[in-house]
């Protein structure tokens, strides 16, 4: 829930024609949304789902609308640049929340068991004997964290590939192309219109 407000706030210091007129109304829409998946526990994922929904959606909308800014010549260089900067940082907290929402069951699902496994990820810790896991993670039962959701994101956006942690299912390997379209529009685009304004 912390990425997703991270987002919403991201999204918060996007120039107002990014933001979809939203401003910090989006921070507060997410924030209630974020508080009432941590009452209400049944409705936990659902809630859950749609504030990343709602993230991904302002993504989707500040990415749709630099794109318009950058064909029609609007914008200042090193607005366009922070801008840039900001949509990158959104995309990766936006997919690292994805993956851990929806990798082998979501939190709560893997939490229930000792041993992660069915995900989409094969992580560098599952693939080590389970006496050298006990010495170098701690215990046998390893599972990822959130960090490690954030790292494969954050990875994702920089290097437009997963670089620890194969692929193995068909719905991470779709999310993993999208966020990487997304990073590379956002970087090559947006960078190369900003340098030719410079």
């Amino acid at each position: 829930m912390v990425a997703l407000l991270a987002v919403a706030a991201l999204n918060g210091l996007l120039p107002s024609s990014l933001s979809a007129g939203l401003g910090w109304a989006g921070v507060a829409v997410v924030a209630v949304l974020a508080t009432l998946a941590l009452l209400i526990k049944p409705w936990h994922d659902r809630l859950g789902h749609a504030t990343a929904a709602i993230v991904t959606a302002q993504l989707a909308y500040a990415l749709v609308q630099l794109i318009v800014d950058l064909t029609t010549h609007r914008g200042e260089a090193m607005e366009l640049l922070r801008a840039a900067l900001i949509l990158w940082s959104m995309n990766i907290f936006v997919f690292a929340s994805w993956y851990w929402r929806i990798d082998a069951g979501g939190p709560h699902h893997r939490s229930k068991h000792a041993v992660y496994c069915g995900g989409a990820f094969l992580f560098p810790q599952l693939s080590m004997p389970p006496e050298v896991r006990r010495v170098l993670v701690g215990k046998e039962g390893w599972q990822p964290r959130f960090i490690d959701y954030l790292f494969l994101a954050f990875n994702t956006s920089t290097a437009f590939s997963p670089t620890d942690a194969p692929v193995l299912s068909a719905w991470a390997k779709v999310l993993m192309m999208l966020q990487a379209s997304i990073s590379l529009a956002t970087l090559a685009m947006v960078a190369a219109r900003a340098v030719n304004i410079l």
